[in-house]
């Protein structure tokens, strides 16, 4: 936060003169400033932001689940403060939208929603497969559930999008641990097969190991491998002894990568559970 200034407090206090200011500094926005030699990360682009609404402004939405600790928020990702500004710099949206007290939190000396606001704020705004995937994130950071944040919608029964709300916070889980995590477990869900466990235990007496998602009842799971599990001789190792472990259990772990085709995954799903003599609308 004390890299980030604003420009015409330094210079009126003395501590800079324009030239360092022209010289040592980069323009964020609007009288906000930072050091040309920090890197352009978004926790300096929040701060600037908020500096920018002189200290009125609450950080919400995505730059928000990211003070919360969530992870997957990119450095050029916006900044969406609630604050009344008719006309925003780039880099910031401003939504004008009611806050109350106990929605509000103070957070590496800025003001951002709770956790519970976060969610919903992120539920309403956002289209739905990037809201469930910064929810499921937001909810690994911080625990928060559906329910903490729908219970907002009694609070503001005519806020904006309320019904794409309760649609996104109904496919929040807090096991994914990667975006593509989230899209394997929205594929499935699209696809009409049962919503799958996340994170599930798989565990002999000397080792375990735990699976994306799955049935626990035919013992059927699903795994995203990113490209480390290839190129990582050390996970390639580790991998060697999980697969035994898994498949010893009696779980059929399907793989899924990158290259596969929507409907290769549903193909190779479907075909595990009539492996195990069942389908899936048996599990609904």
């Amino acid at each position: 936060m004390s890299e980030v200034v604003v420009g015409g407090e330094l210079l009126a206090s003395g501590a800079l003169t324009r030239g360092q200011l022209r010289w040592n500094y980069r323009r964020l926005f609007p009288d906000v400033y930072a050091p040309k030699a920090s890197p352009p990360t978004l926790r300096l682009k929040t701060a600037g932001a908020w500096l920018c609404s002189k200290r009125t402004g609450v950080v919400t939405g995505r730059a928000a689940s990211a003070m919360h600790g969530a992870l997957w928020v990119g450095a050029t990702t916006p900044v969406e403060m609630l604050w009344q500004c008719g006309r925003p710099p780039d880099g910031i949206i401003v939504r004008n939208e009611r806050i109350a007290a106990d929605e509000v939190r103070e957070v590496g000396g800025l003001l951002v929603t709770a956790p519970h606001r976060t969610a919903f704020d992120l539920a309403r705004h956002l289209p739905r497969d990037a809201a469930v995937t910064h929810l499921d994130a937001l909810a690994q950071a911080t625990g928060v559930t559906a329910a903490q944040a729908l219970s907002l919608a009694a609070r503001y029964p005519r806020a904006r999008g309320l019904r794409r709300a309760r649609i996104a916070l109904d496919l929040m889980d807090g096991g994914a641990e990667s975006p593509k995590e989230t899209w394997l477990r929205l594929l499935l869900i699209d696809a009409g097969l049962p919503r799958p466990r996340t994170q599930i235990r798989v565990a002999d007496r000397f080792r375990e190991a735990f699976i994306d998602m799955g049935y626990d009842e035919p013992k059927v799971g699903l795994d995203y491998e990113g490209a480390h599990h290839s190129t990582d001789r050390g996970q390639y190792v580790h991998d060697i002894g999980r697969a035994e472990l898994i498949e010893g259990e009696g779980w059929i772990d399907v793989k899924v990568v990158k290259e596969h085709s929507r409907q290769f995954i549903l193909h190779r799903v479907r075909e595990a559970f009539a492996r195990r003599g069942c389908t899936p609308q048996t599990l609904h």
